[in-house]
């Protein structure tokens, strides 16, 4: 049976074990667990990026939570970045519900594709060099095949550091050097693709109030708003 690119792309993701260090880590916490999900089966594998395969909204961040994506199989699915991020695409229009539990909680997005720089939960939250390196091509393919995109947010320095790289090495306009890191920056990469910055809705952020439910809007807001032009 013919398969869609999107979808051969997501059986080569998850069986991808080009990284040592990542492989031991998302296996050892799948197995070993945290307390309040013993009775759950983890993923504990590669993850593919998520959403609708004419989406013109493209949303990358940094990496599976190791107790979330890693567990749930699904991006920014089953923790709190995820609780921010799905409830805030609700509001914007993007996404069928709020919450994000599991990946056969229902949830579908609309004219949105959510993926991220690294596939495998890394220890810390920080992946080395090489597994960036390992890692890349397949946010670029993912780029290639969704050939609407026309807004890109990066959630966090990390994926907009990668993004940016990327659309750089791709040949695509974009300024030098590079424009710093803030929440709510614009860069008009050409060819009608817009990359907005935006805090990671990561606990570090939210419970400090670094970022907030209103500054979260506005970024879905002006994506909403570029996308009716």
């Amino acid at each position: 049976m013919h398969k869609e690119p999107l979808e051969s792309l997501r059986d080569r993701i998850v069986v991808c074990r080009k990284c040592p260090r990542l492989v031991e880590w998302r296996e050892k916490v799948a197995r070993e667990k945290r307390a309040s999900f013993q009775d759950q089966e983890y993923w504990g594998r590669p993850v593919p990026g998520f959403g609708d395969p004419q989406a013109r909204l493209l949303v990358v961040g940094l990496a599976p939570a190791a107790h979330g994506a890693n567990r749930t199989g699904r991006m920014f699915t089953g923790d709190r970045s995820g609780d921010w991020l799905y409830g805030a695409l609700h509001r914007a229009g993007f996404a069928n519900q709020p919450e994000s539990v599991d990946r056969d909680d229902g949830l579908t997005l609309s004219d949105c594709f959510v993926t991220a720089a690294l596939r495998c939960a890394p220890p810390r939250n920080k992946p080395n060099p090489e597994e960036r390196k390992n890692c890349r091509p397949y946010l670029e393919e993912e780029l290639d095949l969704l050939v609407r995109g026309r807004v890109l947010v990066s959630l966090g320095k990390y994926a907009y550091d990668h993004v940016f790289r990327i659309l750089k090495d791709r040949g695509r306009t974009v300024p030098s050097p590079r424009p710093d890191f803030r929440h709510g920056l614009e860069v008009d990469v050409g060819h009608d693709l817009l990359l907005l910055a935006s805090y990671h809705p990561s606990q570090q952020n939210t419970f400090t109030g670094t970022l907030t439910e209103e500054m979260f809007d506005r970024i879905w807001c002006r994506a909403r708003e570029v996308l009716g032009r």
